[in-house]
């Protein structure tokens, strides 16, 4: 196989261990605040996060591409305040890729703190513990399916990317050509050969990080029973 092959899933996989890692930092004080509130807003604020499940991708791209390009007011401010460019580089693929995979991230975080028993979190008051002792010490380590499942979704998620990595990020070689996009491109180019083992690889790994998490969430489970 050629080096460009495995530099274009290199890239893949980087963009999503960065986006997942991201997305547990910022998913998990999102979905504890929804899981809490009792806001009337609570019900939009869940559709705004949900959005990207229902949205067809090239939609979000497009708003991102003229959000991110250095003719918008933001794409100005960023490039001349913070020299960053997000159009057609790997940074804007990971800002874009934060936007379309977080309620994958969110909502399985989300219902794990929503199952909770709530004598869990009292107990821990009564303690003495404060809100974040008891997020930290007693709430995460018994979500720990929730947030696994939430992890391997994300990061599957992200690995299968198109719409969104189109729009923002083009077809460059080695900076932003995603394994989602190699394949079109091989398609395109009458390429069969390539373009099915770039997609053999992905539907191995797509299988495999599945059964994985399956068979992790249920020893899980049995143990905490």
């Amino acid at each position: 196989m050629k080096p460009e092959f495995w530099e274009t899933l290199g890239l893949t996989f980087r963009l999503a261990a960065v986006t997942t890692l991201l997305l547990l930092f910022i998913g998990i004080p999102i979905a504890y605040a929804l899981s809490q509130s009792r806001s009337r807003i609570k019900p939009f604020l869940e559709a705004l996060i949900s959005m990207p499940l229902v949205l067809p991708p090239t939609v979000l791209g497009f708003y991102l591409l003229l959000a991110f390009s250095p003719e918008s007011f933001l794409g100005t401010w960023l490039e001349n305040v913070f020299g960053i460019r997000l159009v057609f580089t790997f940074t804007g693929l990971v800002v874009g890729s934060i936007f379309y995979s977080l309620p994958f991230m969110v909502q399985p975080i989300q219902s794990g703190f929503e199952n909770l028993p709530e004598n869990l979190a009292e107990a821990s008051y009564v303690l003495g513990k404060s809100r974040f002792e008891t997020l930290l010490k007693v709430q995460l380590p018994n979500i720990k399916p929730s947030l696994l499942t939430g992890i391997v979704l994300a990061f599957a998620h992200t690995v299968g990317e198109f719409g969104v990595i189109l729009m923002i990020g083009g077809n460059i070689p080695g900076q932003t050509r995603v394994a989602s996009i190699a394949i079109y491109d091989e398609v395109e180019a009458l390429n069969y050969t390539l373009a099915n083992q770039y997609a053999l690889v992905l539907i191995a790994f797509a299988f495999s990080i599945l059964a994985l998490v399956y068979g992790i969430n249920r020893r899980m489970l049995k143990a905490m029973r």
